[in-house]
């Protein structure tokens, strides 16, 4: 069982939903990512989404591109991002790191270099922005080799074909968008998301994240009683931001655990 598999099962147990936690590797700076990721263990985060840095993340609003472009000018390339994984898996060999990121640093490097690479430094999945289904098959065939969750986006204007092909491939999590826009943006519609959880769950035999638009304790909450983890990204990177160097860990630790007691109603 792999180990995000491992975590869900757990969690299901214990009747708990997962925290899924996103940074963009690199920002603020390289030093601070690996200290970042066990504060947000520490916080109770259940699984780590790390961000590959890109210079057109297309996926992702202002903050995160102000993430991506921080991280850029530190020099932070995917084999920078395998290594800071590589020191997190030093003292937390239990934690899943899924990376999140676009297919062009994953084509530079080659497939099989990649999914070696991410094996050897412990990353358990992988979420390629611009890898469609129509066009991952030998990208998943790779990873499954070295035992790395596909993990693929699904949005509310998916239809239902394309469910179906997604439950194929995706291994680990469904991570389900879960409004029309970019990280960050608009409103979360909560009958929306209600409406299209169960056609997922139809659609694919895999725990269900949801994702976007989610900034505060209440949101993750709702949130988590739909779904089996919440994935938090614009609302850290912020906190990220605008925090000094002295103050970065314990903000972050702060905000993530106040996500962290709000979903499980304390």
């Amino acid at each position: 069982m792999s180990r995000i598999a491992a975590t869900f099962s757990t969690l299901k147990s214990q009747g708990k939903k997962a925290l899924i936690p996103f940074i963009t590797a690199g920002d603020p700076g390289p030093d601070k990512t690996v200290p970042l990721m066990h504060r947000l263990v520490e916080a109770g985060a259940n699984i780590i989404e790390l961000g590959v840095p890109f210079s057109d993340p297309m996926a992702d609003g202002p903050t995160i591109q102000r993430a991506s472009e921080r991280a850029l000018k530190h020099g932070v390339s995917l084999r920078d991002v395998l290594g800071m994984v590589v020191e997190f898996r030093k003292k937390d060999t239990l934690t899943p790191v899924v990376l999140m990121g676009y297919a062009n640093p994953i084509e530079a490097m080659g497939y099989e270099p990649f999914a070696t690479a991410a094996a050897a430094a412990g990353v358990d999945g992988v979420l390629t922005v611009d890898y469609p289904p129509e066009e991952s098959a030998a990208f998943v065939e790779h990873l499954g080799r070295h035992g790395i969750d596909p993990i693929f986006l699904l949005s509310p204007t998916t239809p239902e074909a394309r469910m179906v092909q997604v439950g194929k491939l995706a291994r680990g999590f469904i991570y389900y968008v879960s409004l029309k826009g970019v990280t960050g943006a608009a409103t979360l519609d909560t009958a929306e998301v209600a409406r299209k959880i169960p056609q997922i769950r139809a659609a694919a035999s895999l725990p269900v994240g949801i994702g976007f638009g989610i900034r505060d304790g209440q949101a993750a909450r709702t949130m988590s009683q739909m779904a089996d983890a919440v994935v938090i990204g614009s609302r850290i990177v912020e906190e990220i931001e605008n925090s000094t160097a002295e103050s970065l860990l314990d903000n972050v630790y702060n905000l993530v655990k106040g996500f962290r007691d709000a979903m499980d109603g304390k």
